[in-house]
């Protein structure tokens, strides 16, 4: 089976020096870049994290602090990827929760504002946890009938994404109207589809400290749009001010804004604030 694509997509995969998205950095990021028409091109890029490896790190994934030592930096290699994926679409396994996150800062900390609100972003990770439930190693072996550690090495990003990318494809194909007589499991060979599919929050920021929330009117009911649904607004999902839009919040309160940017938070939550800010600001 073929991608149906209106523009390229990314499928790739990090490995990193571990979870956080504050302190934590890039040493691995490979991707597949598949076009419209069908070609595909692969990268792999070793990065140096200018931290120590974790050895827990360098066991997992048999790179080391040696391997990276004489690696360019992500900021030497943002440029580059930048170029390389600006106007594309994002694929990959658990990349809505971890790898678009952690690409996101790592932009960020280059100085290059990659805004990810204007890619879609699928999730093959979600698809498979909302149909089957299962890790990558599970959903190859359902999807593609073999068993993981027969076909790639563990713990590398390069073999993840070419695993990743079969998963997906299989999916598309296990799930298609053609294989699939339930429709409400049927999966689209469309891009915006498989995104919406992938979502499993309601994140403002993709560290959830900013959600979207209802809004409700005097008689506390949710006030609809022009299409019927609840009208939504970001609102804070931490601290004194949860659960409060963060517009309110911004114009009584607009010391909350100055010590969240000087606090330990990610960049992209700090990024996102600053839009509510001057967006707020823009109708005064």
């Amino acid at each position: 089976m073929k991608l149906k694509l209106q523009k390229p997509l990314i499928i790739f995969d990090l490995e990193t020096t571990g979870l956080d998205l504050v302190k934590d950095r890039i040493i691995q990021i490979s991707y597949i870049k598949v076009y419209p028409n069908g070609k595909e091109t692969r990268a792999n890029e070793l990065v140096n994290p200018e931290k120590v490896i974790p050895e827990v790190v360098e066991k997992l994934t048999g790179i080391t602090n040696e391997t990276v030592k004489q690696q360019p930096t992500f900021k030497e290699l943002a440029p580059k990827l930048n170029a390389e994926f600006s106007g594309c679409d994002f694929a990959g396994f658990n990349s809505n929760h971890f790898d678009i996150p952690m690409l996101a800062e790592e932009f960020l900390r280059a100085g290059i504002d990659f805004d990810f609100s204007k890619c879609q972003l699928i999730d093959a990770q979600s698809i498979y946890h909302k149909l089957e439930r299962r890790n990558l190693a599970a959903a190859y072996k359902f999807y593609c009938g073999r068993e993981m550690e027969d076909d790639f090495e563990a713990h590398r990003a390069d073999q993840d994404t070419e695993a990743t990318y079969r998963v997906l494809m299989g999916q598309l194909d296990k799930y298609s109207a053609e294989n699939e007589p339930d429709a409400e499991r049927q999966l689209v060979n469309d891009v915006p589809f498989l995104a919406n599919f992938s979502k499993m929050n309601n994140n403002v920021d993709f560290a959830g400290r900013i959600v979207w929330g209802e809004v409700n009117g005097r008689d506390g009911k949710p006030i609809l749009d022009k299409d019927g649904k609840p009208r939504l607004v970001e609102v804070f999902n931490f601290g004194k001010h949860k659960g409060e839009p963060v517009a309110q919040v911004l114009r009584y309160d607009p010391g909350y804004y100055s010590w969240i940017l000087a606090g330990d938070f990610t960049y992209n939550t700090k990024q996102v604030l600053t839009r509510i800010r001057l967006r707020e600001s823009n109708k005064n």
